[in-house]
């Protein structure tokens, strides 16, 4: 069975497109079959991009799991000088987050495999809407290899509905080390501020 978060969705190509208008930006992006949440820009990444503070202006920020790009192209568009990493498995969802930056003219937007990072890059901010749906043991493991990378003074903002462990979630954060906080909350999805 084909996942959005299969590496190379079998699912044949039915491109589409969809319209993210938050009061800062409008954008018009091209979406396809395969990749995650191609009708329309999903609640949980709705409610993240609205409820988030401002990302910081330099250096080098994450969208963990970027799908086709609405969360690294609203960071992009908010924080022109600094450099966005829209991260994903799932090739197909790149192809389309690299298309839309590069309509968007967001030439600072790197769209890349997960393995592709240098590793010596550090972030100032991560933002997720994570693939909750691949379990626990990959979600922890995922997690725990980007948010490892925050810089001292990162941020990292999740989205996570509150059905599929938001608590649970947040818990396990605070079990690992990390300062996990709920920030807000809307249309039973919680945004978790995590820090060192």
């Amino acid at each position: 069975m084909a996942h959005y978060f299969s590496e190379e969705p079998t699912t044949a190509s039915r491109p589409g497109s969809v319209n993210l208008v938050l009061p800062d930006l409008h954008l018009r992006l091209e979406t396809d079959s395969g990749v995650f949440s191609p009708e329309r820009v999903d609640v949980g990444t709705r409610v993240l991009l609205e409820s988030v503070p401002p990302p910081p202006q330099e250096g080098d920020l994450l969208d963990l799991g970027c799908g086709y790009g609405p969360i690294a192209l609203t960071m992009a568009t908010r924080a022109p000088g600094a450099t966005v990493w829209a991260i994903d498995v799932n090739r197909r969802s790149l192809e389309l987050t690299e298309r839309n930056a590069q309509a968007a003219r967001l030439y600072k937007v790197r769209s890349r495999h997960i393995d592709d990072v240098p590793e010596d890059v550090r972030f100032r901010a991560i933002w997720s809407n994570p693939a909750i749906r691949i379990g626990k043991p990959a979600l922890h493991d995922m997690l725990t290899r980007w948010l490892t990378r925050l810089t001292p003074d990162g941020v990292a903002y999740l989205v996570v509905q509150k059905h599929l462990g938001s608590d649970s979630l947040q818990r396990w954060l605070g079990e690992q080390g990390w300062q996990a906080s709920r920030e807000a909350g809307r249309a039973a999805y919680r945004i978790l501020k995590v820090t060192r």
